[in-house]
């Protein structure tokens, strides 16, 4: 597979395979353009924004798609174009605008993408997730964004709920301090996202500790203890699977040889990667601390099991005494002190100070 790579983009590095009659380009013809995409609900129509950027300033919102090409023959524009729940045909457009691969729009099309940078001759693809939490639900939910980076234009494409408005502010800030080019736009989006694991990382911390208290209370809180145990498992689970990839993602971006990052900005992206790990490393140690929580929790259940057996034992001990004295009073035959009125308050005296020796035993054993 060639690879001519123009400046500050890298070649896809995958390849297609030839097949009989002339291989794919042969047999796509009789296809539909976006052949793969017969599940999506073409009825939807999608929420477009468009924003164009001079200079580090806003100077156009909400323009048509048509016209982005047009801005971008100019060198000081960045272009920002976003599709909220788009179907195949809202994305034609903005495919003949830019020159997109199918492969990146297929991915864009079918969600559930793992968090990755792809190459292609014109362009980049990434797919990150933001993570919104929904602590009232207990859940996290995860939205995933899709973006095709090219030298001065970026779409985002997704399905859900995301603060672009807090975005816009991050870039505005940073277009402002560090000039104009693409990579501070993608820089934006992905600190965004980096930030949203922190906020979250750090409410999970603090359910532990929340946790840990409620341990120690006693048994009555078993159940809590379990299900927030559980639910805060399953969203570390969430949060492993969408931060572990982001390294990759940033260290992609930050390659020499694909020439994305100027030196000079560099090391934003290089402070990004550094938040990326310590939310991994935290992510970790948290997912430690959830196992620790849940077996100590079975540690107490057990302890707290033995210690009522144990009571259990000493009294069935002290209500053997006054069973075994009856008992040996209700013979059918003469025994000392039978038909005796102290026979009676014999093993009367018998049962109260062999049982209350009993008690006083245990109870300085602490088994009552």
């Amino acid at each position: 597979n060639t690879r001519s790579e123009p400046e500050g983009i890298a070649q896809n590095t995958r390849s297609e395979p030839e097949g009989e009659g002339g291989g794919i380009a042969q047999a796509t013809k009789t296809r539909p353009k976006f052949w793969w995409v017969s599940a999506v609900d073409e009825t939807k129509t999608a929420t477009v924004r468009t924003v164009l950027f001079r200079d580090g300033k806003v100077v156009d919102r909400d323009f048509p798609p048509a016209q982005i090409s047009d801005h971008l023959e100019d060198p000081r524009n960045l272009v920002w174009f976003d599709l909220d729940s788009p179907a195949a045909a809202d994305l034609e457009v903005i495919t003949e605008e830019l020159g997109l691969h199918p492969l990146a729009i297929e991915d864009a099309l079918h969600p559930h993408q793992r968090p990755k940078v792809d190459r292609y001759e014109s362009h980049l693809f990434m797919t990150v997730y933001l993570l919104n939490s929904g602590r009232s639900s207990r859940a996290l939910v995860p939205v995933e964004l899709d973006a095709f980076v090219t030298k001065r234009a970026l779409v985002t494409v997704h399905r859900g709920p995301i603060d672009f408005d807090a975005i816009e502010i991050r870039w505005r800030n940073m277009l402002t301090q560090t000039g104009t080019e693409i990579a501070v736009l993608v820089h934006g989006l992905i600190d965004a996202a980096v930030d949203g694991y922190f906020s979250i990382v750090q409410d999970v911390d603090d359910e532990l500790d929340e946790i840990e208290t409620v341990l120690f209370e006693g048994a009555a809180h078993n159940r809590e203890v379990q299900l927030r145990s559980f639910q805060v498992r399953k969203d570390l689970v969430t949060l492993r699977r969408v931060v572990l990839p982001m390294r990759e993602v940033v260290n992609t971006f930050m390659r020499r040889d694909l020439g994305f990052v100027s030196d000079d900005f560099v090391p934003y992206y290089q402070d990004i990667y550094d938040h990326v790990l310590r939310v991994t490393e935290w992510t970790e140690s948290l997912r430690d601390l959830v196992s620790t929580l849940l077996d100590t929790n079975l540690s107490i259940q057990s302890n707290y099991l033995n210690e009522v057996m144990r009571q259990l034992t000493a009294w069935a001990a002290i209500i053997a005494v006054p069973t075994a004295i009856t008992g040996f009073y209700g013979q059918n035959v003469p025994y000392p002190g039978f038909g005796k009125a102290w026979g009676f308050w014999t093993s009367t005296f018998a049962i109260i100070i062999i049982s209350a020796a009993l008690w006083s035993m245990f109870r300085k054993k602490k088994w009552l």
